[in-house]
């Protein structure tokens, strides 16, 4: 019995030591990460300024939670385009930055809008003598897209540029949910309303199948001008219908392919690019290191040059991925959040006008409704509100930008959508065949209503119908005011009918092409700020733990790859973010303007991807 007692003590104490062990080195991590001081940073002489795009490029990013940080599960990187954009236009006009080095070798794309606004910052870079040199292993649409803006493209001598244009495969679930025998409510306005049909079909419809052509041929045809304006004399389209003859008369080598179609500059792996960097801005602080030179990465760079600043501002708030009821993290839209955050920027006297950049497909009604009414809080005390489209602004998210004073959006923007559904699976057939009955009792009509076990009654589906429609109209209204067009002319370009910012400008549902930059600068000269004015984010403070979280270290970029594998890797992407858009509309708000239909031409977001792969994990356990 003693030796027992001795062998229980001695398993407590070390119990106790290990916990005791753990408790140190999680309070000692803590402080030494709250207390840790980022040295000061100096840019050197002239120095490359080296974008590393490894990821995605979003207007938002998405913090990693807990789980993902603490787990080995890979993450999509992300790269915020207001950094890339701020980056490239202040080394510009700064004398220690000599020239650019573009890394697109893990590049994973990012929405023609957004790839818009970086190009033309590169752009104005080049127009001040300063050159632009980029790198892949491959190069697809939207890595070649940003390239064509280099002085300098350079390719893998294994690698190709694999350029497919707008297009792919959406999923339809009919023929599973038959089989699973899931009876889907739909309830619906507008003809074109195609995001219910992945639920009602088993493929597009006609008008759905047309209104998808018509977008993608108008992505296309901005895809083709703009680098046919980037690199003289080349045609993307005349390369792409004629590359399979191309690679057969280079002899199978893609890289000379693509050379020899002047898509590029020069052939040569990551050794070789180094080496010419080396000529133009040194070695850098290893010189025996092959692949070292006299460079910068962005993110030290802006904490070099970070803008200080004190005085009048204007707020930039931004609604990114699906809009949901309540709070949400940075890289979704939630209504509370970004109500809240309104209502703090209307009490802070300093703001002085707002600008809300979107990037949406929609989401729920009664959450983008209430960042609208915050929204009409600020005009109601004469703040101006300018709306920037980012790659899809699209229901909901249009919704919300009909508080707006003006509207920008780019060429290439996916907006419109204006249209509402409801849809509600139930499970009645589901658990008959499984053997499992339904019965109960009911004071009204409506008791127990919808009933997903038993089915949704005549009296509630005719109460959900007359809501949808009614909805519907409060949105044509909400685009008649505020873009002042007659209501029936609205109906002409609404029933969930997307439109492309080219578009959209025809049929006046903006007020004219124009980035971030852009919009902000609407902003100060309606509230009188000038020229340049000091620009303040609005976003959610990160907690403690977020932030404590997210100092041990980024999530590692994917690997480099060839221009199929690549191409693979981002259909993978899309695939799984429609499953996580699926999901969304199954269990989300009983009333949602969203454009599935968009998520065809959007680049995949991280937050829907990472949900889907969760789903999909579970799956296969």
């Amino acid at each position: 019995m003693a030796l027992m007692r001795t062998l229980w003590n001695f398993v407590v104490g070390v119990k106790d030591a290990l916990v005791l062990l753990f408790m140190l080195l999680f309070f000692g991590l803590l402080w030494a990460a709250l207390s840790f001081r980022t040295p000061a940073i100096t840019v050197p002489n002239d120095t490359a300024l080296v974008l590393n795009m490894d990821g995605v490029l979003v207007d938002q990013a998405t913090p990693r939670t807990a789980a993902e940080v603490l787990s080995s599960t890979p993450t999509i990187p992300q790269v915020q385009v207001r950094d890339v954009v701020r980056a490239i236009e202040a080394a510009k006009d700064d004398g220690s930055v000599k020239l650019i080095m573009l890394d697109l070798d893990r590049f994973l794309g990012g929405g023609q809008a957004n790839l818009q606004a970086v190009s033309a910052a590169l752009k104005s870079f080049r127009a001040s003598g300063k050159p632009v040199v980029s790198y892949a292993t491959a190069y697809t649409d939207d890595s070649y897209y940003l390239a064509a803006q280099a002085s300098e493209a350079w390719l893998n001598p294994l690698g190709g540029v694999i350029i497919t244009g707008p297009g792919g495969t959406g999923l339809y679930f009919k023929d599973l949910l038959d089989r699973l025998k899931v009876d889907v409510e739909v309830f619906r306005v507008g003809t074109y309303k195609s995001f219910v049909e992945p639920f009602t079909r088993a493929a597009a419809s006609p008008e759905a199948k047309a209104a998808d052509q018509a977008l993608a041929d108008s992505l296309w045809g901005s895809y083709v001008a703009d680098v046919a304006a980037a690199r003289k004399g080349v045609d993307v389209r005349a390369a792409v219908n004629g590359w399979q003859a191309g690679v057969a008369a280079a002899g199978g080598d893609q890289a000379k392919a693509a050379l020899n179609a002047r898509l590029i500059d020069r052939i040569g792996d990551s050794t070789a690019v180094v080496a010419s960097l080396r000529k133009q801005v040194g070695e850098g602080d290893t010189p025996d290191d092959p692949l070292s030179f006299n460079g910068i990465s962005m993110a030290d760079y802006l904490r070099a040059r970070s803008p200080g600043g004190s005085g009048d501002a204007v707020g930039v708030l931004y609604v990114s991925g699906d809009i949901v009821d309540g709070e949400a993290d940075a890289g979704s839209a939630g209504g509370d959040t970004i109500a809240n955050l309104v209502t703090e920027a209307l009490a802070n006297d300093s703001i002085r006008a707002l600008v809300v950049r979107i990037d949406s497909p929609g989401g729920s009604v009664t959450a983008s409704e209430k960042i609208r009414s915050a929204l009409m809080q600020a005009r109601a005390r004469d703040i101006p509100v300018v709306a920037s489209f980012g790659p899809v602004a699209a229901s909901g998210g249009y919704w919300i930008a009909t508080a707006a004073n003006r509207i920008y959006a780019a060429p290439t923007t996916i907006t419109g959508s204006i249209g509402v559904f409801g849809i509600i699976p139930t499970f009645n057939r589901t658990l008959k065949s499984a053997g499992i009955g339904t019965d109960g009792i009911a004071t009204t009509p409506y008791s127990g209503q919808p009933d997903i076990l038993g089915g949704i009654n005549e009296p509630t589906k005719a109460l959900i119908q007359g809501s949808i429609s009614d909805t519907y109209r409060r949105f044509v209204g909400l685009v008649a005011a505020a873009r002042k067009l007659p209501a029936a002319e609205v109906e002409k370009i609404a029933e969930g009918r997307v439109w492309s910012g080219r578009d959209a400008l025809d049929r006046k549902l903006v007020d004219g092409f124009g980035g971030l930059d852009a919009a902000i600068r609407d902003a100060a000269k309606a509230a009188k700020l000038g020229d340049n004015p000091r620009v303040v984010t609005l976003e959610a403070k990160p907690g403690t733990l977020e932030a404590l979280l997210n100092r041990f270290g980024d999530s590692p970029p994917p690997p480099a790859a060839d221009a199929f594998a690549r191409l693979a890797m981002i259909s993978r992407l899309r695939a799984t973010a429609q499953i996580a858009d699926a999901l969304t509309m199954a269990q989300g708000a009983s009333i949602q303007a969203r454009c599935l239909a968009c998520a065809a031409h959007a680049p995949p977001r991280p937050a829907n991807a990472a949900r889907a792969g969760a789903l999909l994990t579970l799956l296969q356990r």
